[in-house]
């Protein structure tokens, strides 16, 4: 069976990059146009010295278009860019007197304008809401200095952006820890997944088999007795190991920022090719016998194969439970019926039944038959696998499985 390995990236802040870019673009267009258009509350131009914010302003369009690779990913925006990013916003602020000699009377726009706030929100994506407080007092601070005398609306305008990029942090740190929940929710549901094919294939094999010895064993005495002792001592631990597996730890990505990561394991089956159907009446014919009748449809029972194979195999431990548990001797009628929306195969016996509260029982010892071997197989499916049994009248285990069965393939999963 050959396996291959699937990996998956879940973030949920590279439509905030994604954001950002676009932001910054469109705020250094906007600082362009305040500039070029702007006038001051008397309709006068804004700037004494022109060349300063041109100047300024033609090395704001030239970094925002060469640095829009940076904001692309939180892999791409560096720390070292955060903080250069950061003094060019600031370089701005404090140049605003100096081109334009009214701005410390009247509240006018800085030269970066809103665009300051695109490098205060890359540090609030890139590490949350301390990196967000970080660069947004430093903002602050050059925006009440370039001021001299702040007003009102200075302070508000600083709070604003303080607050804001604070909350976006927040939010981008609550994101995070949500991403890392789900992929260790998704990385427990595939390990789990795995054990359950696992255990299934166990029972069906290595665990009847040392069942099988014991019994024999035991029966015939001597040193088969003890051969027999030594597989029941292994069965036991067998069950104890399949039932108790454990979930590795998950592994955290060095930086946060790059989203969770889940691996899941894809295994092949040495069966047909996507699409392949198969006649269930086929894989349930060798289990017809003198202690077994089988009675199905006169027409193909057609199921993809890969259900149809689990299917079949249901039927299989459903019938070895009959021999176990109800002997050698017991009658065992095995019914398929071929509805328009699913197929439901029925194994019913004459044995003595199934005391209430054994099945419990039997899952709690990790005797794992009709927990995995069937219900597991059936819900892997899409179905249902209903155990009706009476102390003394027999038991029935009915499966149902849809025509179009959903088959889990994720087979084992870590996360990173």
């Amino acid at each position: 069976m050959a396996k291959r390995e699937r990996v998956v990236r879940m973030s949920v802040e590279q439509p905030l990059w994604r954001a950002l870019t676009g932001y910054r673009v469109l705020t250094m267009v906007y600082a362009v146009l305040l500039a070029v258009f702007g006038k001051d509350n008397f309709g006068r131009e804004r700037f004494e010295r022109p060349w300063v914010a041109f100047a300024y302003l033609a090395f704001l369009l030239v970094w925002t278009l060469a640095t829009l690779p940076k904001v692309r990913s939180a892999a791409a925006c560096t720390k070292r860019f955060l903080g250069a990013d950061l003094v060019v916003a600031l370089t701005g602020i404090m140049l605003t007197p100096l081109a334009d000699v009214h701005s410390q009377t009247f509240d006018g726009p800085t030269l970066p304008s809103i665009w300051t706030a695109g490098a205060v929100l890359a540090f609030a994506i890139k590490g949350g809401w301390r990196w967000a407080a970080f660069a947004s007092t430093f903002v602050a601070a050059a925006n009440i200095i370039q001021r001299g005398e702040p007003s009102r609306d200075t302070y508000h305008n600083v709070l604003l952006v303080w607050v804001a990029s604070i909350a976006i942090g927040y939010v981008v740190e609550v994101a995070r820890a949500s991403e890392r929940t789900l992929a260790r929710a998704l990385e427990i549901e595939a390990a789990t997944r795995e054990r359950e094919r696992l255990a299934r294939d166990i029972h069906d094999s290595v665990l009847q088999v040392l069942a099988m010895v014991q019994r024999r064993g035991t029966a015939i005495g001597g040193e088969a007795a003890e051969l027999g002792r030594m597989a029941g001592e292994q069965e036991v631990a067998l069950r104890t190991l399949v039932s108790s597996g454990l979930v590795p730890p998950t592994r955290v990505s060095e930086d946060a920022a790059e989203g969770a990561v889940v691996r899941t394991v894809d295994v092949d089956e040495e069966s047909p090719g996507d699409g392949a159907t198969c006649d269930l009446r086929a894989l349930l014919a060798p289990y017809a016998g003198s202690r077994t009748s089988l009675a199905e449809p006169g027409a193909p029972v057609v199921l993809p194969a890969e259900a149809a194979r689990e299917l079949a195999a249901a039927v299989s431990a459903a019938l070895d439970n009959v021999r176990v548990h109800a002997g050698a001797e017991a009658q065992a009628w095995i019914l398929v019926e071929d509805e328009p929306g699913e197929v439901i195969v029925t194994v019913r016996d004459d044995g003595p039944g199934i005391p209430e509260g054994r099945l419990a029982q039997a899952e709690d010892e990790g005797r794992m038959g009709v927990a995995l071997s069937i219900r597991g197989r059936l819900r892997d499916l899409g179905g249902t696998a209903e155990v009706i049994s009476v102390p003394g009248q027999g038991t029935e285990v009915e499966l149902k499985v849809p025509k179009a069965p959903k088959v889990s393939r994720g087979k084992a999963g870590s996360a990173r």
